[in-house]
């Protein structure tokens, strides 16, 4: 094959970039070749089929101006370079406006130079004829291209639940792009009005109702879930929908998933347990926030952990200084290094190894680096575990904790912002009290130019030793699924949103407040393990659900406030403030010191000391056993508090909430 001359490649690059020689001068003949159409057809018909030898010279005229000019227009309106099997109505009013534009300046050059007695009714036929022509060869093409794409034999015979913007989009999407698989068959929607409707020449055939009729009549395999603004209450009934059916389903992410994934294209996904909760995306303040973290130091405490890393993650998003992600677990922190360097590579992450409970390393973090705002989440969560090793739950939770933040006071750190839990709200097990007293400690340092705040949550889908994690091992192992009782109940959120609400919060008050966010309500966890079982395509008989008995230290029912704490609203309408009585440092120092002195020697007197701390703390059985195994527990205990006393508390702790 000859080379291309250099000089015809560089006019090419500039008329046509990106496109290949070949296909720029197939684009520029069809289009010449629809002008000079088109421009025939407007004098053939004007003279019923026979032009008069008279009017030759006038369409020569005629088409060597529209050949020009059109080709112009086109270009300017830059419809002669699209990929016609993509044609859509933005398309088609730059083919208007480029034909509107051509015609009126061919018509006021033809008007001025062409010889006289050139028929006027010829402007509008020409006119009209281009536009059909152009118009109509890209939709050829189009429909085309989309009948290839579906007329395939491996193809799976899918309907779209949801017949609004989001299921059209994803019609286009499958019809565009074979590799997909999917052969539309129909809409479901379940807005009544829409029953027997027609889109982009789909039927609606019904509402939910009808799915399993549909699904055997038209031998549907798939549904693909098209409602990104479905309620939880609303994706749990298109799961059982689905479920009924015996059709496999997939589903369209929310809007801000897909500004997050890469490319134009609609990334169909498996239906997710965060799906059935329904949470309303977080809409942060941004300004705030960024005016917060923007070339700052921040400390992240707990970075190798669910919470810790994705606020890694989400200060990234601003542009800090530098992240200084300080835990235990060196292979954690590895990962997460990994993670922000590829993710974030403008962002300097520096792992720092070290413990909490280690105050001369935690001085030397602080000593090495202009720390602006703390971050802490490092602490020890297992409910059951602490309960079994209650020594080391006081030892992290509440002396790490006081060594972060005293640390951080010692320096004037402008803000620390620790992370609690619902589980200090009349705790019944060593991990919420452990929380609820760290969070009197970080109120009670409210003395200096640091700002101390807590955060409160529930649990958090996905999260390390989350229900959620342990429910699909057992469901992948064809079960029991376990649970310790039918009426348990706790609030879940996103591990992204607890994230973004915390970053939100330290924004927020002046200090020693505890903020609260919206958890929304309350799941049952028998209800979560079913829906949990449909999701992984089984039906619920197919896999047996055991209830176990409520371990040590466990509620039924999760709490966020106390009744005696007042709550307050903040400009976010998902956080709000909690304000309950806090503790006097100058009591908390001494306290603190007699604490350690008990832990140290593993004193169980140090169990009467936080009770009188928190009232509200109802000892676990396992704990009230321990007391009554260690006798000199009783010395720190009130005079009616005896060795009969606990034991009839442990005898009826299995009827604490």
């Amino acid at each position: 094959m000859e080379k291309i001359p250099p000089q015809l490649w560089h006019l090419k690059e500039q008329l046509y970039p990106r496109m290949s020689i070949a296909r720029a001068l197939a684009m520029i003949a069809v289009h010449l070749s629809l002008f000079a159409a088109s421009g025939c057809l407007a004098f053939v018909l004007r003279f019923e089929f026979k032009v008069p030898p008279s009017q030759m010279p006038h369409l020569l005229w005629a088409l060597l101006t529209w050949l020009t000019v059109k080709s112009l227009a086109f270009h300017i309106f830059t419809v002669d370079r699209g990929a016609w099997k993509f044609v859509s109505l933005p398309d088609a009013l730059a083919l208007l406006s480029a034909n509107v534009a051509g015609s009126v300046v061919g018509t006021l050059l033809i008007l001025l130079f062409a010889p006289p007695g050139f028929p006027r009714s010829i402007y509008v036929s020409d006119f009209a004829f281009c536009l059909l022509l152009t118009t109509g060869v890209r939709v050829l093409v189009r429909m085309l291209a989309e009948k290839s794409n579906t007329t395939g034999s491996e193809n799976i015979r899918a309907v779209i639940y949801g017949a609004g913007a989001a299921g059209v989009m994803l019609l286009r999407e499958i019809r565009s792009n074979p590799t997909l698989g999917y052969q539309i068959c129909g809409f479901i929607d379940d807005d009544p009005s829409k029953s027997g409707l027609s889109v982009h020449g789909v039927r609606v055939r019904g509402r939910g109702e009808v799915l399993k009729s549909v699904a055997a009549k038209h031998k549907i395999g798939h549904v693909l879930i098209a409602i990104p603004s479905a309620t939880g209450a609303q994706m749990i009934k298109i799961l059982n929908y689905c479920a009924d059916a015996r059709v496999t389903f997939r589903t369209v992410p929310t809007l801000s998933e897909v500004m997050r994934s890469s490319g134009a294209k609609i990334p169909i996904r498996e239906l997710a347990v965060e799906d059935l909760l329904g949470r309303i995306p977080v809409l942060l303040e941004d300004t705030n926030v960024r005016a917060k973290l923007e070339n700052q130091v921040i400390l992240v405490t707990g970075a190798a952990g669910s919470i810790g890393s994705e606020l890694c993650r989400q200060i990234a998003r601003f542009d800090p200084k530098l992240i200084i992600g300080f835990d235990t677990c060196e292979t954690g922190l590895f990962y997460v290094d990994r993670e922000l360097r590829q993710s974030f590579p403008s962002t300097h992450f520096q792992p720092a190894i070290g413990s909490i409970q280690n105050l001369a390393r935690l001085n030397e973090i602080f000593d090495t680096y202009e720390v602006a705002t703390v971050y802490h989440a490092a602490a020890y969560k297992h409910v059951p575990m602490m309960e079994s090793h209650l020594f080391e739950a006081i030892e992290n939770n509440i002396f790490g904790t006081y060594n972060v933040a005293t640390s951080a006071g010692r320096l004037g750190v402008a803000s620390f912002v620790m992370i609690s839990s619902d589980k200090a709200v009349r705790p019944t097990a060593i991990m919420g009290l452990t929380k609820r007293v760290a969070e009197l400690l970080v109120s009670s340092l409210q003395n200096g130019p640091t700002k101390y705040v807590s955060v409160r949550f529930g649990n958090v889908l996905g999260s390390n030793g989350s229900v959620v994690a342990l429910f699909k091992q057992q469901i992948a192992a064809g079960g029991p699924v376990t649970i310790t009782h039918p009426e348990m109940r706790r609030y879940f959120m996103t591990i992204p949103e607890a994230s973004q609400l915390v970053l939100q919060a330290s924004t927020m008050g002046r200090g020693g407040e505890i903020f609260v966010l919206d958890m929304g309500q309350p799941v049952k966890i028998v209800d979560l393990a079913r829906n949990m079982i449909l999701l992984s395509g089984h039906q619920p008989e197919d896999i047996p659900v055991v209830f176990t008995g409520i371990r040590p230290g466990e509620k039924l029912y999760e709490e966020l406030n106390t009744l005696e704490e007042e709550t307050r609203r903040t400009y976010h309408e998902k956080i709000r403030i909690f304000s309950g009585d806090g503790a006097r440092i100058s009591d908390i120092e001494v306290w603190m010191a007699e604490l350690r002195r008990m832990c140290a020697a593993r004193d169980m007197r140090l169990i009467p000391a936080l009770k009188q701390l928190v009232a509200d703390y109802n000892p676990s059985m396992q704990v009230l056993q321990a007391l009554i195994d260690q006798p000199k527990a009783f010395e720190a205990c009130t005079p009616n508090v005896t060795r009969s006393t606990i034991r009839r508390q442990s005898n009826s702790v299995a009827s604490f909430p």
